[in-house]
């Protein structure tokens, strides 16, 4: 369990610097097209369609980091009346959904891509359209990945509560 707990720190990490390389590209282009439009009246043809890439980019990339910290959305009405190992039950169950909501979301995203493969439309500098889309994949299965790792460790947690529990019972 540790060298993927590594592998997913050292994604966290990849996540945040195109974060942040993102979100300066992004502030340089719409701030170039603003002064271009109002000084110079004229604006770079590909700008927009980068910037709503941009959007696309980092509102997923976001997410992925959400769902690492645990910062996603969550609702646990449910659990607030549990005993410890009831409440790693249910967040067990809940990791398990999501995985099973995020495995699908990728497999529909990659019948998505292959489709916009078929089509052959192109985007911004004359790019397919599918590759910035590349994004809905790739962030879908790093979240399916989180929630696996999230769903194991809950598992192996609730493993040994029941376990300590148990013996103290017994004993």
């Amino acid at each position: 369990m540790d060298r993927w707990e590594r592998m997913d720190e050292f994604m966290s990490r990849v996540e945040a610097a195109l974060l942040v390389t993102f979100l300066g590209l992004m502030i340089l282009v719409a701030f170039s097209q603003i002064v271009l439009r109002n000084l110079f009246f004229t604006g770079l043809d590909w700008g927009d369609s980068l910037l709503r890439n941009l959007v696309l980019w980092i509102g997923f990339i976001g997410a992925t980091l959400a769902t690492k910290d645990g910062k996603h959305i969550n609702i646990d009405v449910v659990s607030r009346g549990l005993s410890p190992v009831g409440k790693n039950l249910v967040t067990g169950i809940t990791h398990l959904f999501a995985f099973a909501v995020c495995c699908a979301l990728t497999y529909a995203t990659l019948k998505f891509i292959r489709n916009e493969m078929q089509m052959g439309q192109k985007t911004f500098l004359n790019i397919p359209v599918w590759i910035p889309e590349l994004i809905l994949p790739m962030t879908f299965s790093l979240m399916t990945f989180r929630f696996g790792l999230r769903f194991l460790k809950n598992l192996s947690k609730t493993g040994q509560r029941v376990f300590v529990e148990g013996r103290g019972k017994g004993s």
